[in-house]
Parts: C-alpha cells; structure tokens; sequence
C-alpha cells in the first residue's frame, strides 16, 4: 500500500514545484541553453526596432540558407565536445567532401543520389582516421586536427586548383539551398510537424502516468507546446510571404533546407538520447575512467564521435556546395568553423564535456547568424561583427565555466 502511495505523491508534480526545481538547477549550474534563448529573443527584438528590413521574409529566408551549413557542422562537433575534444578540421572536411561530391557529378557523371553517399563516406572515412589517432595512439586531439585542418586544406587546393572553382552542374544539389518548398506543402510540413511532436509528447506523458511514474504537468506541457506552435505557424506563414518581385519573380515558401535541418536534428537528438552509444558519449565524456570502469569501449565512443562529426561536416559540403553552386579552395575555410564551434558553445554545449544537446547547435548558429546579419544590415563594419561574436563567445565559455564552478562548489 505504501507502494502505490509513494507512486502517486510522484506523480503529482505541480507547476509550483516545476518552477522551484528549474531555479534549482540552475543555481546548481545547469543552465543549458537558456543563455542563448534569451540571447536570441534579445538579438531579435534590437534588430526588429533598429532595422526595418530585419523580420521581413526575404532577410529571414536568407538568415536560415545562410546558417545551414555552420548549424550542421556545429551539430557534428557537440558530438566531439561531449567528450571534451576539438574537431578543428571539421570546416575543410566539409570543403573536401563538398569537392568530391562535386567532381563525381561533373567529371564523372554519378547521379547526385550517389555521388553525395560517397562524399559521405569520404567523411566518414577522414573522421575515422583522427579518431583512431586520438583515441588509439592518445595524440591529443587538438594537434590531431590541427594537422588535418591543414592537410585537408591542402587536398582542397589540389582538387581545386589555387584560385580555380569547380562548378556544380546539378539541379536537385542546387535546389537545396536555393529553392522553396510550395506555401501549401510549407504549411502542411508545419502542421504534421507539429502535430507528430506534440503527440509523442503527449503519448510519453500518458504512458509514465499509466506506470505510475513522474511526469511533466499537464499545464506545463501545454504552456510549451503552445509556444513552439505559435513559433513554428508564425515563422511558417513569414516565410510563406511574397519576397520576389511579381510578376517577373514570385518568391514564396519554406526553404528546402529547412526540413533538411529538422531531419539532422532528430536524428542525431535520437541518437544522444534514446541509444546505448548516445549514453555512452555522455558517460565518457563526464568521466572516461569511470566509464572505463563500468565496461564501456572508450577509444571505439571516441572513435565513432570523430566520424560522426566529419560525416556531418559532409553534409555541410553539400550544402555549401548548394548555396554556392561551386566548390572553391576556401570552402569550409575562413571563419567557418570558428563560427561552428561557437555556435556549439553559444548554444549550450560545454568545452569540458559531458553536457550538451544537439539542439544546442541550432540555437548558438542561429544567435551567430543574427549577429551577422543584423549587424550587417545596421551597416557595421566586418571588424564590429568580429568583436561582437568574439565577445558573445566568451561570455558564454565564462558562464559555462562559471557554472561548473558552482556545480562543484555545491556537491
């Protein structure tokens, strides 16, 4: 009887206790992405008043083709640093992917479908090469990367040619990054988006009830739902706006890429948080002797994160090679994957491992996007946007080291 007690006294979660439990995490330390929440909301509200032209569907459709391909290279390196590892290659990886997609298609007429599996195991392949470095002979993997990031450097030029680009002559590549979804086929994809999320939120608070388990209030789970429908109909229907020039040119409707990104997302959120090796990386990257200890395979968790981060690093390729319809000896060069690893850090992902989620990539890209276009539309020199994105960056190195701080001193 006692049983069924406790179990029920569980079960009653109230909003109150919700409330009082979050301000205790985060006075514990675990802030995770809130940070980078405010931080967005904050960018948009300055940028919204400061610019007429900031929340318009032409700039917003514009922000996210631009930011696709960093949000997915910062996506591939949360699975680095949630081993306390740096990919610093990740950027020309994607470069030299992005080429051998490109020259399969052009020089030697493989189907897009085709080429784009191959420049994936390519990817993949370089990613298994630095993890076996770093996770077999113990070289650390900054110095592992580094080397990479200049060998893959060189591999694009030779591919290329210095200064040459190699053209991409595919529509389907093409129309990734540049092509729109249909309004109709927009608000449909946001509907049965939506409406799949919040069912299977609804489904696991039913089934823990059933179990007698601790769930999520229902008020609470209804506050956040409506927010994200309200975010996902609102930023659907701003895309789906007039932003050509009718009649000449009607543009209007979702980017293709923008499903694209939502596939990655779930994905790889599926894989960190509902398999044996997503717990795993959490493990090693918290404590590799502990984990060590308890069974788990260290070098092949290491192993596998470095591939994963290049196999996605692959897909940015694609996606660069899409917006830019050609690869150049710079792709993936510049400022790419400082922004990348940024993003990751912005987000939430934590330096020191074990703490991160996918999604954490996805906000910190879209706060190092904002920052850029906004700025860019404010007229601030390049130099400005530097300092500003620096500065963001190492606020947000600072709370996380700060908050682990704290999270030691607690305990």
């Amino acid at each position: 009887m006692s049983v069924n007690t406790d179990n029920l006294v569980a079960q009653e979660t109230t909003l109150k206790s919700v409330v009082s439990d979050y301000i205790a995490k985060i006075k514990s330390g675990d802030i995770g992405a809130l940070p980078a929440f405010l931080g967005l909301i904050t960018l948009g509200i300055v940028f919204t008043f400061s610019s007429q032209f900031f929340l318009t569907a032409r700039n917003m459709s514009n922000l996210i083709t631009q930011a696709a391909p960093v949000i997915v290279i910062a996506m591939g390196l949360v699975f680095v640093l949630l081993l306390g590892e740096i990919d610093l290659s990740a950027g020309f990886a994607s470069g030299v992917c992005g080429a051998t997609l490109v020259l399969l298609i052009n020089d030697h007429h493989f189907p897009w479908y085709l080429a784009l599996l191959v420049s994936i195991i390519v990817g993949i392949g370089l990613g298994w090469v630095m993890g076996t470095l770093v996770a077999r002979l113990r070289i650390p993997s900054f110095v592992v990367t580094l080397s990479a990031f200049l060998a893959f450097q060189g591999i694009l030029l030779l591919m290329a040619g210095e200064g040459g680009t190699i053209s991409l002559q595919d529509r389907f590549i093409v129309a990734v990054e540049n092509n729109n979804l249909t309004p109709a086929v927009s608000w449909i994809f946001s509907i049965v988006g939506i409406a799949i999320y919040v069912g299977l939120g609804l489904n696991r608070i039913l089934h823990r009830r059933r179990k007698n388990l601790k769930s999520e209030p229902f008020n609470v789970w209804i506050i956040k739902n409506a927010v994200l429908v309200i975010l996902g109909l609102g930023i659907t229907y701003v895309l789906n706006l007039q932003r050509g020039n009718p009649p000449n040119s009607s543009i209007k409707g979702m980017p293709i890429v923008v499903p694209v990104l939502l596939a990655l997302l779930i994905v790889g959120t599926f894989v960190l948080n509902r398999t044996v090796f997503g717990r795993h990386l959490y493990a090693v990257g918290g404590n590799a002797e502990a984990a060590r200890r308890s069974g788990i395979n260290v070098r092949r968790v290491r192993t596998l994160a470095f591939m994963i981060c290049s196999g996605l690093a692959s897909i940015a390729g694609m996606l660069f090679a899409s917006r830019s319809n050609s690869i150049s000896p710079t792709t993936g060069g510049g400022t790419t994957l400082l922004y990348a690893v940024g993003a990751a850090v912005i987000g939430g992902t934590s330096l020191f491992g074990g703490k991160g989620k996918l999604r954490d990539a996805v906000l910190g890209g879209l706060v190092v996007a904002v920052i850029d276009n906004g700025m860019g539309l404010l007229g601030f020199s390049s130099g400005t946007q530097y300092l500003v994105t620096g500065g963001v960056l190492l606020v947000s190195a600072s709370v996380d080291a700060l908050s682990r701080k704290g999270a030691s001193s607690a305990s």
